[in-house]
């Protein structure tokens, strides 16, 4: 598996658990009731986070990423960050691994806000939300 599957696979974990811990998620001890999502992200953060060459790079990435959520910007530099951790260790990047093969699957959920809204990923026919044509 190449660093960049690796890191597009890690990524719905590690953005949970920065989402549910903010910076903390690199010094807190893991909380026993966190769901298994944030529990593995904040797992694969600290295994990062314990890469002492990493450290002052990786938490200024993820103070961006707390600062502000929705970046992308931000986010894409967390991931640089990780990339480059993973680069350049080999025993760091086996370790991912086989915490990645133990993670639950992060499946993509979509949600659809306001008076009668379709929230789907991909369409290949009619939606109807009921309403009967005016014309009529």
């Amino acid at each position: 598996m190449e660093v960049s599957q690796l890191i597009d696979q890690s990524w719905p974990l590690i953005s949970a658990a920065v989402g549910a811990y903010g910076a903390a998620v690199l010094t807190q001890a893991t909380d026993a009731s966190a769901v298994s999502t944030v529990s593995v992200g904040q797992r694969l953060l600290q295994r990062l986070w314990n890469r002492e060459e990493s450290r002052g790079h990786l938490e200024r990435a993820v103070d961006g990423v707390v600062a502000e959520p929705e970046d992308d910007d931000a986010q894409a530099t967390l991931r640089q960050e990780i990339k480059r951790a993973l680069r350049e260790d080999p025993a760091l990047l086996e370790d991912v691994k086989a915490m990645l093969a133990e993670a639950p699957v992060v499946q993509e959920s979509y949600q659809a806000m306001g008076e009668r809204s379709v929230a789907l990923r991909v369409n290949n026919g009619v939606i109807s939300t009921g309403d009967v044509p005016k014309w009529r």
